[in-house]
């Protein structure tokens, strides 16, 4: 698997992995995380695909040549997340094409996080996921080491951040 940095060009890549999370979550009864309706035919979020992938902070996962996966790595962190208590990194978005989940795709991008935050000489890694549910994803991110730090409402449901001290 290569890691590359992304950007505007990725927007379209971002939105096809998007939206096949969606129909993946609606056909799993789980479409309170992100809604029924795919990315792409929603503006806003279209605009926030493009804020993320021409930001300066994506980074693509391939496998063959084909995009497996999405991270969007930030410095300080998320307006609707209280600020750490020093310098640190924020995972602000972390996402697998469906064709590739199973795979360890979002496992070799956090460690790509770790990988950036240490060349840094940064100690603190953030990321937050939908509280809700059946909480496979506060799971998934307590297996891959981070610490559950606080559930911060956010609109009409809430987030769990996490964070790991490197």
């Amino acid at each position: 698997m290569h890691i590359r940095a992304g950007g505007p060009e990725d927007t379209g890549t971002l939105l096809a992995m998007f939206d096949g999370a969606v129909e993946w979550l609606v056909a799993n009864g789980r479409r309170d995380q992100w809604g029924p309706e795919p990315w792409s035919v929603v503006p806003a979020r279209v605009e926030r695909v493009r804020s993320i992938a021409a930001g300066g902070g994506l980074w693509i996962a391939e496998d063959g040549g084909e995009p497996a996966g999405a991270m969007s790595l930030i410095d300080g962190g998320i307006h609707y997340v209280p600020p750490a208590d020093g310098p640190g990194l924020y995972v602000d978005l972390l996402i697998t094409a469906r064709g590739h989940t199973g795979g360890g795709v979002g496992a070799r991008l956090l460690n790509f996080a770790r990988e950036q935050t240490r060349a840094r000489g940064i100690g603190l890694l953030r990321v937050d996921c939908w509280a809700g549910g059946d909480g496979a994803l506060i799971r998934y991110y307590t297996r891959q080491g981070f610490t559950p730090v606080e559930l911060v409402p956010v609109g009409d449901t809430a987030v769990q951040l996490f964070e790991q001290r490197l």
